[in-house]
């Protein structure tokens, strides 16, 4: 008999819940005793819905108060010592600390999860003694069994993977840091046996990037402590977002189960099953409902592959599952009222992947035929849009393919348009400037819900909008910028503001997902061909340029960011996603351009994230990514310059990349990674302009002078004054105006000092 397994389930709630919660305790406004309480009844709700649909295996331990990674720390007192942790439990005050920062110690550096859009708290290992505080995969066992009994499948970070993903050790220190790991991470195992437990999930997705002969060797002496430990455990290896590297390596190690991904790593795995087989004493975790995509399965495809995974493993070994876990999805479709019925029809959150694992579990034990009318259903609903007219606009496609067939460059060699702009702008030494946005405020947010209510009307909003950015021309002009922004007061987020005003988007009411910690996004489904509709930046931008002599900003997030940060349909190859949003987008840069725009930044934070974590992939997303950027900017005269902006990711293995994009400045995150970008430009040359934020903007301290200055002077040591520029390393959205006034008013004054220090090179 198939049976069904899940492997993580979201942590927010269908109403955000969890986020509300966490948001009241910070405040202040929820006692520790109440904030556990209501924590708790999110997670066992959450836990009850599996049970009530059917899950056979329903995983405990996957819920976070903030970050699995961070859980796994905590468990084993891995705490930086700037938070004075004296041992036992980790208390919220320091585990909230070490996410978000205190007044006297700075936050853990915080970086995306894989390719995926969630975040995760790196651990620091440097001076730490790790001990287990408490087994928190035991406590969730236990709750689960007492309160609902479930008989639960504790999730665990495999030793692994977040050795990997921590910093603060050097290469040679690896196997010692394992061997200080093991041990702990087998008494945490002994515990759960002696407890009863039957299935643990140890999470491995560092399988699915390039291991070396010592990581595999490591994978060996990890499990045979393991196997050797807990005899008598099963352990599920469970991997996901690609397939396997190693493949026999990894099937050979003592444990009796091995989950695949069998969505995003399909034809990997597929193939390595094909060739090599599957073990007869291991149970196979088939990951065919997708982890992280919002698309109803195909049931027909999904039994066929299935029935291919039968001539390798029979039923009783199979374990039908979600890809990956469902953390990276929303919680369910049942309050997307306003959506079309054709589009929702083909949407799959978190709880619909449920029902489509019951459903496809029950097909493979009793046959398809007893499933006829969801199989029905299914395709009646997948073949309606596909054959739909936002699928099928030729026009855009014809297009689309002309333009990917250019070679999309500039006119001019960035040395020439250095200087026409040069010419044309004259700027000081060290222009400063800021990313794009400024503070929305309660009164911002108020108005624009006002507005999309109907309680006021285009031409009320349009005022508060224009006052708004009067407001901020002048602060601007007063602290001393020298090129501005309008500040977005408009814009509700910067993938959503874009997706509204073009089609082939859809927007949902619920589709919310985590970002980190309690940060939660709805991103844009983008479902059919994209197409420019009408202008939609230049107004706000072209009144901010009126309002002023010194030169404004146009602000536009570009291709490959939207892309990653929107669902995307599955049905044509994401380079395709990506040059239809570079063909709307440059005829919004077109449009700045000729309403007298003369900078514009179009901003790709996400180009990193989207890199494929095969290495023998990634050189051509980077091609097409780059492309795809320089299509949306190529067809501008000399003298306007392009500006892009970048964070949150390391660079050191694609500058050549980012110089392709032939930005005439780019700007790159540098603060809360404290300067670990910079050496990457002491190893590699940068010959365009270029900006490293010189403080953080996601904490809301004020920085010192000295700070800035000093990490100005560091940059200035590998790259040239001459196109050099100051900025913060991100956005002031979120931040208050006294605290944004006074970190730019010191930002100014840092570069200040530098232009007299570097004054005989204007």
């Amino acid at each position: 008999m198939v049976r069904s397994s899940v492997l993580g389930y979201p942590r927010i709630g269908a109403d955000r819940e969890w986020k509300k919660a966490l948001e009241a305790f910070w405040a202040g406004k929820l006692e520790e005793s109440e904030f556990q309480l209501q924590l708790q009844e999110i997670r066992l709700n959450h836990l009850r819905k599996q049970q009530e649909k059917g899950i056979d295996l329903i995983p405990v331990n996957d819920f976070s108060y903030y970050d699995h990674i961070l859980d796994t720390a905590a468990m084993f007192g891995i705490i930086p010592k700037r938070f004075a942790f004296e041992g036992g439990v980790v208390p919220l005050s320091v585990y909230y600390g070490v996410a978000r920062g205190t007044k006297e110690a700075a936050a853990s550096e915080m970086t995306k999860w894989f390719n995926t859009n969630y975040h995760y708290i790196v651990p620091e290992l440097s001076g730490a003694s790790p001990v287990i505080t408490e087994n928190k995969p035991l406590a969730a066992y236990r709750e689960a069994k007492e309160k609902l009994g479930i008989e639960g499948k504790p999730v665990i970070v495999g030793p692994l993977t977040f050795l990997k993903l921590s910093k603060g050790y050097s290469a040679s220190e690896t196997d010692a840091w394992l061997h200080r790991l093991l041990p702990l991470y087998v008494q945490i195992l002994q515990e759960l046996a002696e407890e009863g437990v039957q299935w643990v999930q140890i999470d491995e997705p560092i399988l699915v990037t390039k291991l070396s002969e010592e990581d595999v060797q490591r994978l060996k002496t990890v499990y045979e402590t393991f196997a050797a430990s807990v005899p008598n455990l099963n352990i599920m290896l469970q991997t996901y977002f690609e397939a396997v590297d190693r493949y026999t390596d990894i099937v050979s190690l003592p444990v009796k189960g091995i989950g695949l991904d069998f969505v995003h790593g399909l034809s990997g795995n597929i193939q390595s099953i094909k060739t090599c087989g599957f073990p007869a004493d291991k149970v196979l975790g088939a990951g065919v409902i997708d982890g992280r995509g919002i698309w109803k399965a195909s049931l027909r495809g999904k039994l066929e592959l299935l029935e291919q995974l039968a001539q390798f493993v029979p039923a009783e070994r199979l374990l039908v599952q979600t890809s990956s876990s469902l953390l990276h999805v929303p919680v369910t479709t049942e309050r997307e009222t306003k959506l079309t019925s054709e589009l929702k029809n083909v949407l799959a959150y978190a709880d619909e992947k449920l029902d489509e694992l019951v459903v496809i579990t029950k097909a493979a034990t009793s046959g398809s035929s007893g499933i006829a009318e969801e199989l029905e259903q299914c395709d009646r609903a997948l073949q309606a849009l596909q054959q739909s007219e936002e699928r099928n606009r030729s026009s855009i496609q014809q297009a689309v393919a002309a333009i990917s067939a250019e070679q999309a460059e500039r006119s001019r060699p960035f040395a020439e348009r250095h200087a026409a702009q040069q010419a044309k702008w004259q700027l000081p030494l060290f222009p400063t400037t800021t990313i794009g946005s400024f503070p929305q405020s309660a009164e911002v947010r108020k108005a624009r819900q006002l507005w999309r209510k109907g309680e006021w009307s285009n031409e009320q909003y349009a005022a508060f909008i224009r006052e708004q950015i009067d407001t901020w021309i002048k602060i601007q002009e007063e602290i001393g910028l020298d090129v501005l922004v309008h500040g977005e007061f408009e814009r509700t987020d910067m993938v959503e503001f874009f997706g509204e005003k073009l089609a082939g988007f859809a927007f949902t009411q619920n589709g919310w997902v985590q970002s980190y910690g309690s940060r939660c996004v709805k991103p844009p489904v983008i479902f059919g061909d994209v197409a420019f509709t009408g202008e939609m930046t230049v107004e706000e931008t072209r009144y901010a340029q009126s309002r002023t002599s010194r030169p404004v900003k146009g602000m536009l997030t570009g291709p490959i960011t939207i892309m990653n940060w929107s669902f995307v349909r599955d049905d044509i190859p994401r380079e395709q996603i990506a040059y239809q949003l570079a063909y709307a987008l440059r005829q919004e840069v077109e449009a700045l351009e000729k309403a007298g725009i003369g900078m514009i930044q179009v901003d790709e934070p996400a180009v990193r994230e989207g890199l494929p974590l095969k290495e023998e992939e990634q050189e051509a997303y980077l091609a097409w990514a780059v492309k795809a950027f320089r299509i949306a900017t190529c067809t501008v005269q000399e003298t306007t310059q392009i500006h892009t902006h970048m964070c949150y990711c390391e660079f050191h293995d694609m500058i050549d990349s980012i110089e392709a994009m032939d930005a005439d400045v780019i700007s790159i995150e540098t603060s809360r990674s404290h300067g670990e970008l910079i050496h990457s430009f002491e190893l590699n040359t940068y010959k365009l302009g270029i900006g490293l934020g010189v403080y953080d903007i996601h904490s809301p301290r004020v920085p010192s002078v000295e700070e800035m200055t000093g990490m100005i002077e560091r940059a200035l040591r590998v790259l040239d004054p001459k196109l050099f520029w100051i900025n913060p390393d991100c956005g002031l959205k979120t931040r208050g105006l006294e605290e944004t006034v006074a970190s730019l008013r010191n930002m100014v004054d840092a570069t200040k000092i530098a232009r007299e220090k570097y004054a005989a090179l204007v």
